[in-house]
Order: structure tokens, then sequence, then C-alpha cells
């Protein structure tokens, strides 16, 4: 049942992303008002992988081993730097189109690595599908890229500040409902 659930959260979660391009006159639409049904809906599929992922019953394809954790977080880290760079604009963003969804691709394959259990292939593996199909389906629909202006060298330095940051804030949290993620624990 844990897998349904979980796959049930999977598919909520990509279809609430690509609603817009999948029905944009609907969403035009709905304009503001739009915006809260599409929050729930996100809301409810991580509501739905979270429990889906806790119930279901681990049927083990892989155990990775101990360097791996390494590996996994060298790619978390790579990707909560993405986020940095798309939310600061950095230098870095004039070169990569779609810096939110890399990261979200580098964390998946992150967990993918190391968690290698059916349940980790539907949530990890279904979460990266969604965002590798989200760049070809933008990419389609947007040819044309502006790159963004030049940045400041200094704004790497803050994205590369409040990467580790976040990685430390979420890393003690995932500890706390969860497996410890930075090994020897």
């Amino acid at each position: 049942m844990g897998n349904l659930i979980l796959i049930l959260g999977v598919a909520l979660w990509s279809g609430a992303h690509f609603f817009k391009r999948a029905a944009p006159e609907r969403r035009a639409a709905m304009g503001e008002a739009g915006k809260l049904p599409i929050t729930l809906a996100l809301v409810a599929s991580i509501v739905l992988m979270t429990l889906g992922y806790k119930w279901a019953d681990p049927i083990w394809l892989w155990v990775a081993p101990g360097w791996m954790v390494h590996l996994n977080n060298l790619l978390v880290f790579i990707g909560f730097y993405l986020f940095a760079v798309s939310g600061l604009k950095t230098r870095l963003h004039q070169k990569i189109r779609h810096p939110q969804l890399s990261g979200f691709k580098a964390w998946a394959v992150a967990h993918l690595l190391v968690v290698g259990t059916v349940q980790g292939v539907i949530l990890f593996g279904g979460l990266l599908a969604w965002a590798v199909v989200s760049v070809i389906v933008i990419n389609r629909a947007n040819r044309d890229w502006t790159r963004p202006p030049e940045a400041a060298m200094w704004k790497e330095g803050v994205a590369v500040v409040g990467a580790l940051f976040a990685m430390l804030v979420v890393g003690q949290i995932h500890g706390w409902l969860g497996p410890w993620p930075f090994g020897g624990a």
C-alpha cells in the first residue's frame, strides 16, 4: 500500500507542476486564485510521498558501499549550490539555463545512489524523471534563452556559503527525521 501512495504522491507532484504547461489557458483563467489549489496539491503530494515512503516495506535492490555517502553529500551540496545560483543570479547562472532543476536532478541522483530500495527508486527516480522532462518541456516551449546579465563575483562566494549553511541545516533535520546523512553514525 505504501508504494501505491508513494506513486500517487510523485504523480500529484508532477501533475501540479505540469498543469501550467499542459493546460495554459485553464491555468491563466484561474489567475492569482489558481496559486492556492496548486500549492495545496504540492503540499498534499509531499505528504503522500512522505507517508508512502515511510509505510512501504523496504525491498532492497542494492546496498551502497560506505564511501557512496561522500559522493551523495557532494551531489546534494551541488544541488543546494545550484539553487543558490538561481536565487542570487550568479555568474554560473549565465551558463546554466535551469539551475534549480539541475540542482534538483543532482539531489535525486545523489539519493538514488545510496537508497537502494524499491521505494527509493519510485521516489527519487520518479522525481528525477519529472525534473528531466520539465527541462525538455520548458526548452521546447521556450527555445530562446536570454542569458542573465553578468553578475558580481562576490555572489559566487555567497552562494557557496549559503549552500553550506542550507546543507548543514537540512542535514540536521534529515538526521532528526530519518537517517543521519553525513555518515559515521
